[in-house]
């Protein structure tokens, strides 16, 4: 019997350090993948900075990148955050940049993209999609904004076009799922008031936490939608206000 008790626990502890073996050779394959992914994003943010000589925020910083891949149309930046990334868009191939990078490769990361029905210059409501990747990569940080204080300290979003810069103020952060939830995504134009406050009154009743920024029929918008995992197919979702 103490014979047989020995062999369990010598088993028993090999078990533990296979375990501890496979769990320490998938957490640094992960933090290769990490970099390697944001190797790319680097890249870009090197050309960014090596147009910008005079170390300003101006679009011509950006001009590099829009002739480097067309379907780039525009740059995301929020301060003090990860959130710096290209804007793609393919209207005739939905998701493209999903799991691609900017040089249209495989990527796990992909690229951050706007909705394919979106237009740049007329759309009410940009819809923009990214991954939400573990340590507050690309979209994950967002989840940070369930936090009223992380969201007083970031709530600025600005966006770069190839014709100007804007800026947006969040307004509205909450979570839904795209099964049965609210089906913020199909807001793109609003055609009269009444879908207007059907849309806003909705983002209202979902917020996290009233951010005391009014919003007006007229008013434009950008949303960051990633995924959120506490519900079935479930989406984290941050609205801003242009400015």
């Amino acid at each position: 019997m103490k014979k047989i008790k020995n062999i369990l626990f010598v088993v028993v502890i090999l078990l533990l350090i296979g375990v501890m073996l496979v769990s320490g050779i998938l957490y640094l394959k992960d933090k290769k993948q990490d970099r390697q992914e944001q190797i790319v994003f680097d890249e870009l943010i090197d050309i960014i900075d090596n147009q910008n000589e005079d170390n300003t925020s101006n679009i011509d910083n950006y001009s590099a990148l829009f002739e480097m891949n067309t379907d780039m149309i525009g740059w995301i930046k929020i301060e003090d955050t990860n959130i710096d990334y290209p804007v793609m868009q393919t209207k005739n191939k939905p998701n493209y940049y999903l799991r691609r990078n900017f040089y249209k490769e495989y990527s796990y990361y992909g690229t951050p993209y706007m909705q394919e029905n979106c237009d740049i210059d007329k759309s009410d409501n940009l819809i923009i999609y990214g991954h939400h990747i573990k340590n507050n990569q690309m979209f994950g940080i967002l989840e940070k904004y369930k936090s009223k204080d992380f969201y007083n300290d970031h709530r600025i979003i600005k966006f770069i076009t190839k014709n100007e810069i804007l800026e947006y103020e969040i307004i509205y952060i909450f979570k839904t799922s795209a099964s049965n939830g609210f089906d913020y995504y199909k807001y793109i134009d609003f055609n009269d008031v009444s879908e207007f406050n059907t849309f806003t009154n909705k983002c209202k009743e979902l917020a996290f936490y009233n951010t005391e920024t009014e919003s007006n029929f007229g008013d434009k918008y950008l949303t960051l939608s990633t995924c959120e995992y506490s519900i079935k197919n479930g989406r984290f979702v941050v609205i801003a206000k242009k400015l």
